[in-house]
């Protein structure tokens, strides 16, 4: 990779599928960034990716492959936006280049991929993050920030409730099974086991997960078989530290007021955030039967961000951090190794609930 402090970094996108248009949006409002370069097998994505780049997409060049990408001398840093199971297969080309690289959740699909990369990661020249978009969205940060300056005293206890919509179609429908995915605890749930580790500043040590497909795709098939996601769950994840933390997810709930919902508990206060809605609620404990004095606070989103994708802003202000990473301006701030962390936890979440156990991450070889 060349010099590109002084001038605009050019990026590459590998799958150019629905996430790939939301970065495209994304980049197209960051100081210093041009896209110059796409890679997907499927003619249709191309397509799509170059409506999205709009008056811009002639002056674009598309490749079968990461591997015809990364040869091409056309980019600084690239952007793996492409399956899951493709991760690993799509990286080995651009780190062997010395590429910067925004790789999308889940790192992996496996305990042995994520491994792999992270390890081949530690040794590029260039950056490699992954895309961990929660982390940004501006009202979890204010969150995590007020955890962490001490606003409620020790943590104990953390919360998350994601309750959302089913997993869009892709492409093949290749989200409907786990053998692509990892399992839905991987496939999605890892950003929010990312945000317990940022949180609780620790390490799992125990997961216990139950859940199942109850009620989503129970009548689709795809060449004769029938998807194995689940659809909700309840994982309760134990740190080294002594903090317990809890997943409460369903994918059958897009009529909620609001999608996620954070809340800590510390031994002097409760604190929480709720996502769209953008407010953070502080509650002091008073005692019993004492007024509550409960603070109330929204945390404003850039209209622009919130515009170009669908993750409430958190692509846009990600895409300004990894930018100055690339230009030696910024630290890389969710590494390759946090990447397998979630995976890890993930992992031990979908064991879990399949048979039915605790299981505990030292099983998984970590």
């Amino acid at each position: 990779m060349g010099d590109v402090r002084g001038d605009a970094v050019r990026y590459g996108i590998v799958g150019a599928g629905l996430m790939a248009r939301e970065h495209i949006r994304n980049l197209a409002i960051t100081p210093g960034a041009v896209v110059t370069a796409l890679a997907d097998p499927v003619e249709q994505s191309l397509g799509l990716a170059r409506d999205e780049l709009g008056g811009g997409a002639d002056k674009v060049a598309a490749f079968p492959d990461s591997a015809a990408l990364a040869k091409s001398g056309l980019v600084d840093a690239v952007i793996v936006s492409s399956p899951n199971f493709t991760h690993r297969k799509v990286l080995e080309p651009l780190l062997d280049a010395g590429l910067a690289i925004l790789c999308e959740k889940p790192l992996a699909t496996t305990i042995a991929d994520a491994r792999w990369v992270a390890e081949r990661a530690a040794q590029s020249p260039a950056p490699f993050w992954t895309a961990m978009e929660y982390r940004y969205m501006p009202p979890v940060a204010e969150f995590i920030a007020q955890l962490h300056a001490g606003r409620i005293g020790r943590l104990h206890m953390l919360s998350i409730r994601e309750h959302r919509f089913p997993f869009l179609k892709k492409v093949g429908d290749w989200n409907r099974f786990n053998r692509n995915t990892g399992g839905t605890m991987v496939e999605k749930c890892c950003h929010f086991f990312d945000l317990m580790r940022l949180i609780v500043g620790s390490e799992a040590v125990r997961v216990y997960c139950s859940g199942a497909m109850d009620v989503n795709h129970l009548d689709e098939t795809y060449d004769g078989q029938r998807p194995d996601i689940i659809d909700n769950s309840f994982t309760t994840v134990d740190f080294a530290n002594g903090v317990r933390a809890m997943l409460d997810l369903s994918m059958f709930a897009e009529g909620a007021a609001n999608q996620e919902e954070i809340t800590a508990v510390g031994d002097k206060a409760r604190l929480d955030v709720f996502i769209p809605e953008g407010a953070l609620v502080f509650s002091p404990r008073v005692g019993f039967r004492n007024p509550k004095r409960v603070e109330r606070q929204v945390v404003e989103t850039d209209a622009a961000a919130l515009k170009a994708g669908s993750h409430h802003g958190s692509t846009f202000y990600e895409h300004q951090k990894f930018n100055a990473a690339v230009r030696g301006a910024g630290p890389v701030e969710v590494t390759a190794a946090d990447g397998l962390a979630a995976v890890a936890i993930g992992v031990a979440a979908e064991i879990s609930a399949r048979e039915k156990r605790a299981v505990e991450i030292a099983e998984l070889g970590l």
